[in-house]
């Protein structure tokens, strides 16, 4: 698996956080990871639900210090079965 894509948003409000991972989101490749860094709380909420949306999943929510690291993965993996 390549790297995962970073998105920094430490230090933004609600709803720069998820806006910029929509704005990640727009280029990713099926089944790509990102990662979005975040010091806003609400991430933890709002980035579950945009993934709901877009038809991603949340891998793993790491908080320590203030910083929430929300680890993404996109949807339609390549690998996925079809019916």
């Amino acid at each position: 698996m390549s790297d995962s894509v970073v998105i920094d948003a430490r230090g933004h409000r609600c709803p720069v956080p998820s806006l910029k991972l929509m704005k990640a989101l727009e280029t990713a490749s099926p089944g790509a990871r990102i990662v979005l860094l975040a010091t806003d709380p609400m991430a933890r909420i709002d980035v579950p639900f945009l993934m709901s949306q877009k038809g991603g999943r949340v891998i793993e929510v790491e908080d320590g210090d203030g910083l929430l690291r929300i680890t993404i993965e996109t949807g339609g993996r390549p690998d996925a079965p079809t019916d």
